[in-house]
């Protein structure tokens, strides 16, 4: 067994290494003058030491609870992920995409296929994920909670996916996320069995039709800070109760319609800005 003064000279080369003073069984940091020390002083002046693994470095909060300050690398990670994220949700918006369109889609492992990336079809999964959140979005705005709700379990008057046509331009591969986002729009559908393409620049100048709308997507990667994947789809109008597609009336009809132009306003704004 080690003697009273063997444990003290340990415990005196112990708080040397650390920077501390020790006065008998009492141990205080140095942190300040042994004159003006306070408990709340020395954790004052840990946070603004950067040496020390209490230091918060201004502009930055810190952990949630006092054992996590040596996770204090993973505040970092987190910034900036949401960073990568909010530039993403810029870049859609300046592309005129609605805001309460807008789905995360977190990709796993099982997403790829044996060619080493998410497998093509995995798309049409997400695209419908982010397609029922904007359609509950415009059900909110049509009527409500009770309409949002009605909306995507098919009761009364909703909306059906007719056709939906994709256009892969980045393989993706785990980890990432995909945000996804979408916007109405008059135009036709880009197929090789449909020529018809209309002005879609400014929906105010045309009628819209009053069964059905066009939809354009995309799937924006944090990872890669691009959009990899873009889509064009026609969504109808359909009475579940009557099983047949209908006129949902002028008033949703110009709902709709407002989003069309909000997107083509902010589009318009960020060419603007770009320009000037």
């Amino acid at each position: 067994m080690l003697g009273s003064r063997s444990i003290s000279q340990s415990l005196l080369t112990r708080s040397r290494t650390l920077g501390q003073r020790v006065t008998g069984r009492q141990t205080r940091p140095s942190y300040g003058s042994v004159r003006n020390y306070t408990p709340i002083k020395s954790l004052q002046d840990a946070f603004r030491d950067p040496s020390s693994p209490f230091h918060i470095a201004p502009g930055t909060q810190g952990p949630a609870h006092p054992e996590d300050h040596n996770n204090m690398s993973d505040y970092g990670e987190i910034e900036e992920q949401r960073l990568i994220a909010e530039d993403g949700r810029r870049k859609l918006l300046e592309l005129g995409y609605d805001p309460t369109s807008f789905w995360e889609q977190q990709i796993v492992w099982g997403d790829h296929d044996s060619f080493q990336h998410v497998n093509n079809v995995r798309y049409v999964r997400f695209f419908e994920s982010g397609r029922i959140k904007w359609m509950e979005s415009l059900g909110r705005e049509i009527g409500g909670s009770t309409k949002a709700t009605d909306m995507i379990r098919g009761n009364g008057v909703s909306l059906i996916l007719k056709s939906i046509s994709l256009n892969y331009k980045r393989p993706v591969t785990y980890p990432d996320t995909l945000l996804i986002a979408h916007k109405p729009h008059l135009g036709g559908i880009f197929s090789s069995s449909n020529i018809d393409v209309k002005d879609t620049s400014d929906p105010t100048k045309q009628k819209l039709p009053k069964t059905h709308f066009h939809v354009y997507a995309a799937a924006y990667s944090f990872a890669q800070k691009r959009i990899v994947t873009e889509s064009d789809s026609v969504l109808v109008w359909y009475d579940y109760d009557k099983l047949m597609k209908c006129d949902p009336g002028k008033e949703v009809r110009a709902i709709v319609e407002k989003r069309m132009v909000e997107g083509l306003m902010r589009q318009k704004e960020a060419l603007a800005i770009a320009s000037s």
